[in-house]
C-alpha cells in the first residue's frame, strides 16, 4: 500500500494578487466566440466559415493552449487582416482572474479565481517531486450535497465552460511550471457538467496544446451511473474515479444523498460496463469518517465490491471544516482499514491530508468563500 503524508510546520503564506485588466475577459454571452472554449475541430469549422484555410486553426489552438496567448493580436502567425476579421466577428480569448493565492507549509497551493460573472472557484496545486498535480473545479458550487463537503454548502451557481476549466491549468502552469497531472476533483460534480468537462479533456490532451496524457487526467464522480455509461461510449477515456465512501446503500445514503438516485448496484453495473468497454480499471475513492464508515466490517464489504470489478481504492483522510459535523478516523484505524484491503489483494493508496492549513484538502474547497459570505 502507498501512504502519502505531509506535516505542516508553519502558518500559511498569503499572497494577494492584483486584478486582471478587464479587457482580458470574454463575456459569458459571447461564449460561442471564445476561442479558448473551442476544440481544434471547432476552430477549423469556424475558420472555414470565415473563408480561411483550415490549417490556420492549428495556429490559433497552439498559441492559446501551448503558448498561453491572451490576445488575438498576439497570434502573429495569422495575417493582420485575419486577426482584424476575428476581432470584428466578436471573437475573444477569455481569461480567469486571480483573486488570491494561499500556500501551505506542505507546499500545497490554493488559488482563488473569479469568473466573468463574479462567481468564484478554487483550484489546488499539489507538488510532489517532479510530479505536479492540479485539482480543478468544474462548477461554481455543487448540487450534490455530500454531507462531508464544504462546497455543498455553497449550492450550485452554474457550470464552468471548457475554457474556464482549461484556464485553471494555463494560469497555474504559467506560475509553477508544467502541470503533469490533472484531477477533476475540485468544486462541483464533473459529470453534471459532462459536455464541458469532456471538451476540456480533449483540449488538454491534444498534442498541439498541453499534450497531457489521458492516464494523467482523472475525472472523479459521485456516481452518476448514466454518465459513466455515456463516457464509456466516447472515443477518449481519461482515468475514472468514483467517490463511493460507503459499502452499503443505507450508510452511503447518510453520507451522499445522490445514492438515492444512483444506489451502489447501478453504479457497480455501470463500472462493469465501463471496464468491459474501455479495458480500463476504475478507482473507488473512500473518505474515512470516524465511527461512521471506518469499521473493519466496512473494509471487508468494500473489499468485496472492489474485487468484483477489479477496482483500485484510494483511502482519503477526512479533512475537517466548520460546516460539517464529522471527525477524521485515527491514523491507526486508517492503516488497519488499508491493510484489510491489501490483504484481499486490492491495490490501495492512502492519501493523508494536504493543504489542511489553507482549507485546500478534499472536502474543504469553498469553506473560505462561505466564511467570507457570512461576514458580509
Amino acid at each position: 500500500m502507498v501512504f502519502k503524508d505531509a506535516k505542516p510546520a508553519a502558518p500559511p503564506l498569503r499572497t494577494p494578487h492584483h486584478s486582471t485588466p478587464a479587457h482580458f475577459f470574454c463575456t459569458i454571452l459571447l461564449m460561442d466566440n471564445d476561442l479558448k472554449n473551442k476544440t481544434l475541430e471547432e476552430l477549423e469549422d469556424m475558420v472555414d466559415s470565415f473563408g480561411q484555410k483550415k490549417y490556420l486553426a492549428g495556429y490559433i489552438f497552439t498559441f492559446i493552449h501551448s503558448m498561453d496567448t491572451q490576445q488575438i493580436s498576439d497570434i502573429t502567425t495569422l495575417s493582420k487582416p485575419f486577426r482584424r476579421l476575428l476581432a470584428e466577428k466578436g471573437c475573444c480569448i477569455s481569461q480567469l482572474k486571480i483573486l488570491n493565492k494561499l500556500s501551505d507549509p506542505d507546499r500545497t497551493v490554493k488559488y482563488l479565481f473569479q469568473l466573468e460573472d463574479g462567481a468564484k472557484i478554487e483550484s489546488v496545486l499539489m507538488p510532489d517531486g517532479k510530479r505536479k498535480t492540479l485539482c480543478v473545479s468544474t462548477q461554481a458550487g455543487c448540487s450534490r450535497n455530500c454531507a462531508f463537503c464544504a462546497t455543498a454548502r455553497l449550492k450550485l451557481i452554474r457550470n464552468l465552460t471548457a475554457a474556464e476549466i482549461v484556464d485553471q491549468i494555463n494560469i497555474i502552469q504559467k506560475e509553477n511550471g508544467r502541470i503533469t497531472n490533472v484531477v477533476y476533483m475540485g468544486m462541483g460534480e464533473p459529470l453534471d457538467n459532462y459536455d464541458n468537462v469532456l471538451k476540456s479533456v480533449r483540449i488538454l490532451n491534444h498534442p498541439l496544446g498541453k499534450n497531457i496524457g489521458l492516464r494523467r487526467l482523472t475525472i472523479s464522480t459521485c456516481g452518476n451511473a448514466d454518465a459513466i455509461r455515456k463516457l464509456a461510449g466516447e472515443n477518449i477515456h481519461p482515468r475514472l474515479a468514483i467517490s463511493l465512501n460507503a459499502p452499503t446503500d443505507n450508510l452511503r445514503s447518510q453520507i451522499m444523498p445522490v445514492n438515492k438516485k444512483f444506489p451502489i448496484s447501478p453504479i457497480m453495473a455501470a463500472v462493469k460496463y465501463y471496464r468491459l468497454k474501455t479495458k480500463l480499471r476504475v478507482t473507488f475513492e473512500y473518505v474515512l469518517l470516524r465511527g461512521l464508515n471506518d469499521s473493519q466490517l466496512c473494509a471487508r464489504n468494500l473489499a468485496r465490491l472492489a474485487l468484483r470489478e477489479k477496482c483500485n481504492v484510494n483511502l482519503i483522510e477526512y479533512n475537517p471544516n466548520p460546516f460539517c459535523k464529522f471527525a477524521p478516523s485515527s491514523r491507526k484505524t486508517i492503516e488497519q482499514f488499508a491493510q484489510i484491503l491489501e490483504d484481499a489483494g486490492i491495490e490501495t493508496n492512502v492519501r493523508f491530508k494536504r493543504g489542511g492549513r489553507i482549507n485546500a484538502a478534499c472536502g474543504q474547497l469553498g469553506a473560505d468563500l462561505i466564511t467570507e459570505s457570512n461576514k458580509k
